[in-house]
């Protein structure tokens, strides 16, 4: 296992040696630093903890300014760790580039979904409508909200509610290209978050291998 943190700079088109076009996502990946390294000893788990994006000075609290100087580093403004490594290949202070991985490896990607507003059961839960014509008087309603017996709607019932601004991962996307130079990760397909949103890239927990 291995990750990288970064922010999702938009989309893009690019092709292949057969000439095919493939959407791909462009993502500033890094460089991040390694600020903690988490022991079974110390945390009962093992894990490096890295950060991306500097934070100003003003802006970061003591225990922030104080746990970055540790890694010889500035505060940082997206903080996550990533389970699963080796801690061996990993030291304090060091920095992660995106050439931690390569082209046509398999990764995952966790960001933080676009915020909808408040959807309706038919938007935000995929839910049928009613008949159309006149006499029906009920078209995108949310529907029966279950049985009569209880006297009260059971938790979790599809209704209408906030839809989005949810932690999202997307599984077994493809890193199409790699820019060292840059920082610059293009990976197959879309992954969750607006524009300029944080995002963390591991490798693929459920790889198909084709």
């Amino acid at each position: 296992m291995k990750g990288i943190l970064g922010r999702k700079l938009g989309m893009t088109q690019v092709f292949n040696e057969d000439g095919d076009v493939i959407p791909v996502t462009v993502i500033e990946a890094g460089p991040c630093v390694v600020l903690q390294k988490k022991t079974v000893e110390n945390d009962g788990y093992e894990a490096i903890q890295i950060g991306f994006g500097d934070v100003k000075a003003n802006r970061a609290t003591k225990p922030e300014t104080g746990h970055a100087k540790k890694a010889g580093t500035a505060p940082k403004r997206f903080v996550r760790e990533i389970r699963g490594v080796n801690l061996a290949d990993y030291e304090v202070g060091q920095q992660i580039t995106a050439d931690l991985f390569q082209p046509g490896e398999r990764v995952d990607v966790i960001g933080v979904s676009k915020g909808k507003g408040y959807a309706g059961p038919i938007k935000r839960h995929n839910q049928h409508r009613g008949p159309m014509a006149h006499g029906s008087k009920y078209h995108r309603g949310v529907g029966s909200l279950g049985s009569i017996a209880p006297n009260r709607v059971f938790k979790g019932q599809t209704m209408a509610g906030r839809m989005g601004g949810e932690r999202t991962t997307v599984l077994n996307l493809t890193v199409v290209r790699v820019d060292k130079d840059r920082n610059l990760l293009l990976i197959k397909g879309s992954v969750p978050g607006p524009k300029n949103s944080f995002v963390t890239i591991r490798s693929a927990v459920k790889a198909d291998n084709k």
